[in-house]
């Protein structure tokens, strides 16, 4: 039943991490001149939050936990490691987001707008993370099917 459970909930942070970094992405190309719509852009980043700490933690106890197929499977499939070049790629890109997004959550507490001028290239990140993550579905669907250990 753990097994199951796993792998519902890092299909969910799926569904909730890709939604809520296209919304991020969108709520960055509206005009950012109230506290609200800065608001708008920190709860879907917050959603984006989540789905990572629920995916990363899901993933990694499925890769170490012998849940669904030995740690070794994962380790000398290449498709695997495509998968993981891409997650790092994803969270790489976040660094700039991450930081400029915690810098503004201040400001807007404090009672000050933000300088938003970071908001457009933020929101292309935010699309191409979206892509990315598409990507990575390719790739986990290529690994259940036996794809990238060298015998497919």
């Amino acid at each position: 039943m753990l097994r199951w459970l796993l792998a519902s909930f890092h299909l969910l942070a799926l569904g909730i991490g890709l939604g809520a970094v296209w919304v991020r992405g969108r709520a960055l190309q509206q005009p950012l001149d109230t506290a609200a719509a800065f608001r708008r852009v920190f709860a879907a980043d917050a959603g984006w939050g989540l789905a990572a700490l629920l995916w990363i933690g899901t993933g990694l106890w499925r890769l170490f936990g012998g849940f669904e197929k030995a740690t070794a499977y994962y380790l000398e499939n290449h498709v695997f490691w495509a998968k993981m070049g891409l997650l790092l790629l994803v969270l790489l890109l976040e660094l700039g987001p991450m930081v400029t997004l915690i810098r503004w959550r201040r400001e807007v507490a404090a009672g000050t707008l933000p300088d938003p001028s970071a908001a457009r290239r933020m929101a292309r990140i935010s699309f191409l993370q979206a892509a990315l993550i598409v990507l990575m579905v390719f790739d986990a669907t290529a690994m259940a099917r036996g794809y990238g250990l060298g015998r497919s």
